[in-house]
């Protein structure tokens, strides 16, 4: 599986770069930056064999298989669905759009042209996550939830551009919510979100309620302002009729991780997973759902149910959505 990549953006290093290397059925092919030098650069350094002069020569490039969009949130969208057209299968970095509406042209996009959009949730696809849902089961029926993601962000971060749908809720609070309806296994209803604004319209810290209709209330906590470190960085917690479960760290669990259970016949869970890293974990996946292996855990329909909860918070919290 050929894969062309849009941009140089620091993250495709954890997302491709290193999983590639162990992950024998794709090959990174072509890159394309703004500025062509930094892909050929970037190509050189990586041992990719094409560094193309522009985003639109890697689409048009027949032995591109697939693409991958790591670019900033506001120009998901656009090159998300220009490569579907070009009939290319895509990897799209989270939040997948700017808004549900986006959300929505780009899953009838992939529909029209019976292409794959996977959206990158990585932590999905590791095997932590199918422990905490195992785990979630065995403490329910839920009745509460909260989680919580705090990473230190300087204010020159483009997460703090309004016009490249920035935002607190959008880069760290997506994941928050993803993890929620993931261990519900249903959509929030949103009651309630205050914020702390950086710069006009942009969350540096938000919180939000949430309710499910199944029952249980479900609480978020995100913010660019905290200097903990992994595991502190990222929980989720959850309270059932059976007992309770503490997920530390189930965002990137090879940096570190806890899942503590506890049921109130006494039993206690207390467990750290031996694991791949979570994006390679999802390299593989993504590798099987486009070779028609496996469904996706992430696709394109998911992705416009956690961007509902998106747009709803940030409506609930007087900053509106992004554009």
């Amino acid at each position: 599986m050929r894969i062309g990549i849009l941009g140089v953006a620091p993250i495709t290093t954890r997302v491709l770069i290193e999983p590639a290397q162990v992950v024998d059925e794709v090959e990174l092919f072509s890159v394309a930056a703004r500025d062509p030098k930094r892909a050929a650069d970037y190509a050189a350094l990586h041992n990719i064999p094409r560094a193309a002069a522009t985003y639109e020569e890697v689409l048009a490039d027949p032995e591109v298989d697939v693409i991958y969009v790591p670019l900033v949130n506001s120009m998901h969208a656009k090159w998300t669905i220009a490569a579907l057209n070009s009939g290319k299968h895509v990897l799209c970095e989270k939040p997948i759009a700017s808004n549900a509406e986006q959300a929505s042209e780009m899953h009838e996009t992939a529909l029209r042209n019976d292409r794959l959009l996977v959206e990158a949730y990585h932590w999905r696809y590791h095997p932590v996550a199918e422990r905490m849902l195992e785990l979630s089961r065995a403490i329910g029926p839920l009745e509460e939830l909260s989680a919580k993601l705090v990473i230190g962000a300087p204010p020159e971060n483009t997460r703090y551009q309004l016009d490249l749908a920035g935002g607190a809720v959008m880069d760290l609070g997506s994941y928050c919510i993803h993890m929620l309806r993931t261990v519900v296994g249903s959509e929030p209803v949103v009651e309630s979100a205050r914020s702390v604004e950086g710069p006009p319209r942009v969350d540096a810290t938000t919180e939000a309620t949430l309710r499910f209709p199944a029952g249980p209330r479900a609480s978020i906590y995100c913010s660019f302002t905290g200097e903990t470190a992994w595991p502190e960085s990222m929980s989720i917690q959850a309270t059932g009729a059976r007992g309770s479960l503490t997920v530390a760290n189930p965002l990137v669990p090879h940096l570190g991780h806890r899942i503590t259970a506890r049921f109130d016949d006494g039993t206690v869970v207390d467990e750290v997973l031996d694991a791949p890293s979570t994006y390679e974990c999802q390299l593989r996946a993504f590798v099987d759902i486009i070779a028609g292996k496996q469904a996706s855990l992430t696709d394109s329909l998911d992705a416009i149910h956690n961007m509902v909860v998106v747009d709803a918070i940030y409506e609930a919290n007087g900053l509106g959505r992004r554009t």
